[in-house]
C-alpha cells in the first residue's frame, strides 16, 4: 500500500522542462525574495546535477541513449540553451562546470542521426558571440588588446581595435558588471596606454569609445567614478590640448571645434576646480588660446 503513494521517478523530459523553468525563474530573480530565490537557485543547482549524470553516466550505471536521445530533443526543442547561457553569471562555481559539462555532451549527442545542437547554434549564431565576449572579458586575454592596438602592424592593430570595441560595447550587462569588477586595472590601463597614447590615431579612437562606454546608460556608476578622478580630468585636458594645438589638424577635427568654439570657450570660462593648480590652469590656458584662434580656413 506505502508503495502506491511512491512519487514517480521523472523523465529526461521532466528534469529539461523543470530545468527551463528554473531557468526562467533565475533570470528574473532579482525580483523575488532571498529566501525563495536560494531555494530555487538550489533545485537549478540539483537539476544540472541529473542532466550531467543521465548523459555521463555514474559509478553504479552507463548512460542509456534512449535517456540521452530525449534528453537532448527537449533541451534543444525550446530556449533551454540561451537560457541557461544567459544565467551563467547567476551560478555557483560547480553548477557553472556541471552547465558546462551538460552542453559540451550535447554537442556530440545524435537524434535521428542529426547533430541538433549544431542545427540550433546555426539558427542562434548570437548564442556565440555572448559565450565568446563572456569569454575574454573574464580571462587574462582582455588585457593583451591595450598592447595588440598598438602594433606596428595595421591589419593586426585595426582589427584588434574592432574587436576591443565589439567586446566593450555589445553585451551591456555584461560589460557594466565587467568594468565595475576591473574598475582600477582597466581604467588604468586605458588612460596610460591608449588615451596617452604617441599615436594620433589610436588617442583618437580611444577617445570617440571611451564616450561610447561612458555615455552608455548601463555604465552610469562607472562614468560617475571616472569623471569625480582628477586625473582623469587632467589626462582629458591634455588630450583636448593636443587637438587643439596639432598644427595640421584633419579637416574634420577642425570642423568639429570650429562648430563648438563658442560652447567650448562657454564651458572653460565656467569651469573652476576645487583646488589651485597652475599647471592645470596653465594647460586650460593654452587649450582656450587654441580654440578661441580657430576659423575654419585653419584648414589644411
Amino acid at each position: 500500500m506505502k508503495g502506491l503513494f511512491k512519487s514517480k521517478p521523472r523523465t529526461p523530459v521532466d528534469i529539461v522542462r523543470q530545468t527551463r523553468d528554473l531557468l526562467s525563474f533565475a533570470a528574473r530573480s532579482s525580483e523575488s525574495r532571498e529566501s525563495k530565490r536560494e531555494e530555487k537557485m538550489a533545485e537549478l543547482f540539483k537539476n544540472l546535477r541529473e542532466l550531467k549524470s543521465i548523459l555521463y553516466g555514474n559509478s553504479e550505471s552507463e548512460p542509456v541513449s534512449e535517456a540521452c536521445a530525449q534528453l537532448t530533443q527537449e533541451f534543444f526543442r525550446e530556449n533551454t540553451l540561451r537560457l541557461l547561457i544567459t544565467c551563467l553569471p547567476k551560478l555557483n562555481l560547480e553548477a557553472r562546470k556541471d552547465a558546462t559539462q551538460v552542453v559540451a555532451n550535447l554537442q556530440r549527442q545524435q537524434v535521428n542521426s542529426r547533430l541538433i545542437a549544431s542545427d540550433y547554434l546555426e539558427a542562434n549564431l548570437d548564442l556565440l558571440d555572448i559565450l565568446i565576449a563572456g569569454y575574454v572579458l573574464e580571462s587574462q586575454h582582455m588585457k593583451k588588446f591595450f598592447d595588440y592596438i598598438q602594433l606596428p602592424n595595421f591589419d593586426i592593430a585595426a582589427d584588434a581595435a574592432a574587436t576591443f570595441k565589439e567586446l566593450l560595447t555589445r553585451h551591456k550587462s555584461t560589460v557594466a558588471e565587467f568594468l565595475s569588477k576591473n574598475y582600477d586595472w582597466f581604467f588604468a590601463e586605458y588612460n596610460s596606454k591608449l588615451l596617452e597614447s604617441s599615436n594620433y590615431i589610436t588617442r583618437r579612437q580611444a577617445i570617440k569609445l571611451l564616450g561610447d562606454i561612458l555615455l552608455d546608460r548601463s555604465n552610469a556608476a562607472v562614468m560617475t567614478r571616472y569623471v569625480s578622478s582628477k586625473d582623469n580630468l587632467r589626462i582629458l585636458m591634455n588630450l583636448l590640448r593636443l587637438f587643439a594645438a596639432k598644427q595640421n589638424k584633419p579637416p574634420d577635427i577642425v570642423s568639429i571645434l570650429v562648430a563648438n568654439k563658442s560652447k567650448l570657450l562657454r564651458l572653460f570660462a565656467d569651469f573652476k576646480t576645487n583646488k589651485e593648480d597652475e599647471q592645470f590652469e596653465a594647460d586650460k590656458a593654452q587649450v582656450v588660446r587654441e580654440i578661441a584662434a580657430l576659423e575654419l580656413r585653419d584648414r589644411p
